[in-house]
């Protein structure tokens, strides 16, 4: 995330009312654009398309559909993104950019196959038990697996910095997706869900084709080292538990909230409980702000530091190295103290405004009285994922690994307790879940802080390790000895 930090630094640079605004709009365009593109297509295309006149069922299925093509593509990718993530920083780091193609092919064919099976199974169960149209399972099926690749890709086209051509890809594909639902329903007379349907699996698979031409044209020569990535998986299996705990953990407390008496069975197939899924929608809105607050301090400040221990690290003195590791977790607690601060006010604005006026768009009742629950666990989730990513920086693996368990597992009881609760206490469980992990997040931080020079210094082998067979157990023998001094 360099790349970003840089342009900020030229921006903010100039230190004016008008640059730092230049520079929110800027750290918002890379970072969360995309989803709000997504949003605003889906919304425009109800309200030209008249949703809202439908039938109920029609309408559910439709959104049950998005919802967990969105849902489902998200969690299969998580497995493999941040290993592939980890494999392709070091070939750029290393200069040998024929292994991309190796790395992007491989890790695309795992992601499918991942994802093809359960979703395969999942539409077989929707059409033969929920009985949907066939056409509609298969179209939504689709637009999963075209928003797997368009995941996917993305990868890639971050770690190359090109955040700005994937909201302009984003955008192109979301006002195809428009321009579509109209042409079919307007003018060919489809439903209108369907025509919707389609018309966004057709913008998600134009995003993955312009992603995919951009990263060929990046990369076109092929060394066929696929063994390696492989070797990567092992090597670096840590970062695929930790990557999908914090994925699982963020949709985890809704999938135990779709058990309750709350759920609403669309098709025999799609549970959701619609109140407790809007508040989570709502709540992660709330704090989505604290990502590209993150990127933006991480990379215009502790960036810098991290990079002067690391030159201290490999060429300087023992004073050098104290005085860079003091100033570098100084301004590490500074980092997470100033997220926190600048978030909350945010987040409270936000909260406050919410609460006044979603009630005048039909938001009420249940879906307002869960919501401030969540929005205070989500504020505490984004704080603890500032850690997992202070933690990847020092290649603490494990402490990330405790962090997404710890995380994750204590979601999951807090919200199978907190389902006994008052609705007004629904979200109790993710937010104690947060805390758990974002208090196991700063421990290690703190335990990394004391004991790094070991962690730094004291990896690793002088002697390359080989797998050979044991030599024997014999030093040496006395007879063969004493024959050798007799002749």
């Amino acid at each position: 995330m360099a790349g970003i930090g840089v342009r900020l630094n030229k921006i903010y640079g100039k230190n004016t009312l008008t640059t730092d605004l230049v520079g929110v709009g800027y750290s918002t365009v890379v970072t969360i654009a995309p989803m709000l593109v997504v949003i605003g297509a889906i919304v425009a295309m109800e309200y030209f398309l008249g949703f809202s006149r439908i039938g109920y069922r029609e309408r559910e299925l439709f959104s049950s559909t998005i919802l967990y093509i969105f849902i489902f593509s998200l969690l299969t990718a998580a497995p493999f993104n941040s290993v592939l993530s980890r494999y392709m920083s070091d070939v750029i780091y290393n200069e040998t950019y024929e292994d991309i193609l190796p790395c992007y092919y491989l890790g695309l064919l795992m992601n499918v196959v991942f994802s093809a099976l359960p979703g395969i199974l999942f539409c077989i169960h929707e059409h033969f038990v929920g009985g949907v149209n066939v056409v509609y399972v298969f179209t939504g099926y689709c637009g999963y697996m075209a928003l797997v690749f368009v995941f996917y890709s993305m990868l890639y086209l971050s770690i190359c910095k090109d955040y700005k051509k994937i909201s302009f890809f984003f955008m192109i594909g979301m006002i195809l997706t428009v321009l579509i639902s109209l042409f079919f329903v307007k003018v060919i007379g489809w439903p209108v869900t369907y025509s919707m349907l389609l018309s966004i699996t057709i913008g998600f698979w134009m995003i993955a084709a312009l992603e995919f031409s951009v990263v060929r044209s990046y990369f076109r020569v092929n060394s066929g080292k696929y063994k390696e990535v492989l070797e990567y998986f092992r090597k670096y299996w840590q970062l695929v538990i930790t990557n999908f705990l914090y994925i699982l953990g963020l949709y985890v407390h809704n999938f135990v909230f779709w058990t309750t008496d709350l759920r609403m069975v669309v098709a025999k197939s799609f549970i959701s409980v619609t109140t407790y899924d809007m508040a989570t929608c709502l709540a992660m809105f709330t704090n989505i702000s604290a990502s590209v607050i993150f990127i933006s301090r991480v990379e215009m400040h502790f960036h810098e530091r991290y990079k002067v221990y690391s030159e201290a690290v490999t060429g300087g003195r023992g004073e050098d190295i104290r005085v860079a590791k003091k100033r570098m977790f100084r301004l590490l607690s500074e980092e997470l103290v100033s997220l926190a601060r600048v978030q909350f006010i945010i987040s409270l604005i936000i909260f406050l405004l919410a609460m006044v006026l979603l009630p005048k768009f039909g938001f009420g009742g249940l879906t307002l009285r869960i919501y401030p629950c969540l929005a205070a666990g989500y504020f505490i989730l984004f704080l603890m994922y500032a850690e997992i990513i202070f933690l990847y920086y020092f290649n603490d693996l494990s402490g990330a690994v405790l962090t997404g368990v710890a995380f994750c597992l204590s979601v999951l009881v807090g919200s199978i307790i907190s389902t006994q609760f008052q609705d007004i206490w629904y979200g109790a469980g993710q937010m104690a879940g947060s805390f758990v992990g974002w208090t196991a997040g700063y421990l290690r931080l703190r335990w990394l802080e004391r004991n790094l020079d070991e962690h730094i210094f004291c990896k690793g082998m002088l002697m390359k390790s080989r797998h050979l067979p044991k030599p024997s157990s014999k030093v040496y023998s006395r007879y063969t000895i004493q024959k050798g001094v007799d002749d």
